[in-house]
């Protein structure tokens, strides 16, 4: 795997290299010195995982043997436009979050003379994407599957985002709206689709596959998805931010996470005004009051309890599936998020 995280990381000053040099843009020298510091500052410093695990994927459906140099390299193509799409969400979702870190720097957006700037920097970051694809798989026989599934693993991810947004609107905060279905229905869509089905998914039409013959799959995937999202949740509140890379703040941001709606469905009415009273302030003091609701709640054990169930389900559907080499891909993506 270090070999492979080498390879990797080798072919990103090529495709940072095409983008500069990119003969539809006459571009300045001080747009392309911004453009250079953009990208290595949004899309280095992550732990690459999802790029990562299209090249892991693609070796494990081919049951373990040597990958090709050019099989390599498409391969890190496709992981590296996951980075891509990675880094423009995650640039726009800070400022649509007025969030502070990320990877333990401050946001690209609240670099000095960024500010909104990075908006349209998101924007590059996503057409970026399809020129590397242009660029790299414009000749292959599945182009157009790879565009498609990019265009509808982005859909889904804007969608769950909405979903995610439209709960939080200042003013109009109310925690009645929010459920565990509630919950999982924005995970899947925010963070399941292009976090595990898309790396799996590029391996697959890299491979020949048709998408639409995997459909268990993706079920599974977004299992997983919802999964690792609630341990995102658990980890904003109760994790280190040297460790996890941000400074949590689902408890000021008033969002839907799986601690407040797990709050909401075992407190007892006087437990629930301290939710209603405190949940999606800003200040330190409400802020602690909520995590010493949590804690009174023992929501640690509950997400313990959770984690364990979650993973006995998961082992179950990926053994039941027929295919012995996917069953290898999703066993590989579920042992690098158990217990993170």
């Amino acid at each position: 795997m270090a070999d492979l995280k080498s390879a990797f990381l080798k072919v990103y000053p090529q495709f940072k290299s095409d983008l500069l040099q990119d003969p539809a843009f006459e571009i300045t020298h001080d747009s392309r010195q911004w453009v250079d510091r953009m990208l290595d500052y949004n899309l280095l410093g992550g732990k690459l995982n999802r790029g990562l695990s299209v090249i892991d994927s693609y070796q494990l459906l081919d049951e373990g043997e040597e990958l090709t140099e050019d099989e390599i390299f498409l391969a890190s193509v496709l992981g590296w436009c996951i980075e891509w799409l990675q880094a423009y969400f995650l640039v726009l979702d800070d400022i649509m979050d007025n969030s502070h870190t990320r990877r333990g720097h401050p946001c690209w957006f609240r670099v000095p003379k960024v500010g909104l700037i990075a908006v349209n920097d998101g924007v590059l970051l996503r057409n970026h994407i399809c020129r590397i694809l242009k660029i790299h798989f414009r000749g292959k026989p599945y182009y157009i599957d790879l565009l498609d599934l990019f265009n509808e693993v982005e859909f889904q991810t804007a969608s769950g985002q909405m979903i995610d947004l439209i709960t939080t609107l200042e003013g109009e905060k109310d925690l009645s709206k929010y459920s565990l279905l509630h919950h999982c229905r924005i995970v899947q869509h925010k963070t399941a689709y292009y976090s595990f089905y898309l790396p799996v998914a590029c391996a697959l039409v890299m491979s020949g596959e048709n998408l639409d013959n995997h459909i268990d799959v993706k079920n599974i995937l977004v299992d997983m998805g919802i999964y690792f999202q609630v341990q995102d949740d658990y980890l904003d509140c109760f994790g280190n931010p040297e460790t996890i890379g941000k400074i949590g703040t689902d408890i000021e941001d008033f969002k839907c996470s799986w601690l407040v709606v797990k709050a909401l469905e075992v407190c007892n009415e006087e437990q629930k005004i301290v939710l209603y009273e405190h949940y999606g302030k800003a200040d330190p003091v409400d802020v602690a009051k909520v995590k010493a609701l949590y804690n009174e709640l023992n929501l640690k054990v509950a997400f313990e309890e959770y984690e364990s169930k979650s993973y006995e389900k998961l082992i179950s559907s990926i053994e039941a599936y027929p295919i012995q080499a996917v069953q290898a891909v999703l066993k590989s993506f579920l042992e690098k998020i158990y217990k993170r």
